[in-house]
C-alpha cells in the first residue's frame, strides 16, 4: 500500500476547503481489524440489517485496475447506524483479506471481534453486536450514501488512521 499523509496533516492542508470535496467522518468509529492505517477509492453499499450486499462485495475482488496499477478499495457500508444486527463478522473479514480490500467502514455493528482482530485489513464500525443479519431486503451498491451525516460517493477516496477518517472527492 502506498504511503499517505496522516489525516491530521490532510485536515491542516484542507482547513479552508469549503467546496465539500474534503470531508471528515465523525469520531464515533472503533478499530476492529489488524490494520490501523488504510486508504483507497470507495465502493459503497447501502443496507439495513441485511448484509447480503456486503457479503457479495467482500466475496468479489477488492481492487480496481488503474494506469498506475492495481489499487485496493475501501468498502463503505451505510448501515443506518443500526444497533440491531451485525453487518460483518469473521468470515467476511477473511473474505476481505483474501480478495484484497484495503478496508471496510461499517456505519453499524460487527461481530466475531476476536476473529476480525486477526484480519490483515482495516475495519471500522460503530460497535460490536453478536446478532447476525436476516436475509430480508438486500441493499444497493455504488450509490452516494450518508455516513453519520457525511456524504460518501463511489470513487471518493477514504483515508483512515489512528486520528480518524477523511473522505476526498479525489486522490490526495
Amino acid at each position: 500500500m502506498s504511503q499517505f499523509l496522516p489525516t491530521t496533516d490532510l485536515c491542516d492542508q484542507h482547513l479552508d476547503d469549503l467546496s465539500g470535496n474534503f470531508r471528515v467522518l465523525a469520531p464515533v468509529f472503533s478499530d476492529y481489524g489488524a490494520v490501523r492505517r488504510f486508504h483507497g477509492p470507495v465502493f459503497t453499499v447501502q443496507c439495513l440489517d441485511d448484509n447480503t450486499s456486503v457479503k457479495a462485495a467482500l466475496e468479489s475482488p477488492g481492487w480496481i485496475e488503474t494506469p498506475e496499477g492495481r489499487v485496493a478499495q475501501v468498502l463503505v457500508v451505510a448501515g443506518g447506524a443500526s444497533m440491531r444486527r451485525a453487518l460483518m463478522g469473521g468470515k467476511l473479514g477473511a473474505h476481505a483479506v483474501r480478495n484484497g480490500w484495503a478496508g471496510v467502514v461499517v456505519d453499524g455493528c460487527v461481530r466475531d471481534v476476536g476473529e476480525l482482530a486477526q484480519c490483515a485489513v482495516g475495519i471500522r464500525a460503530l460497535a460490536p453486536f453478536p446478532m447476525p443479519t436476516q436475509r430480508r431486503m438486500p441493499g444497493q451498491t455504488q450509490l452516494a450514501v450518508q455516513i453519520q451525516g457525511v456524504w460518501v460517493r463511489p470513487g471518493d477516496w477514504l483515508y483512515a488512521d489512528e486520528d480518524g477518517m477523511v473522505v476526498s472527492s479525489r486522490k490526495l
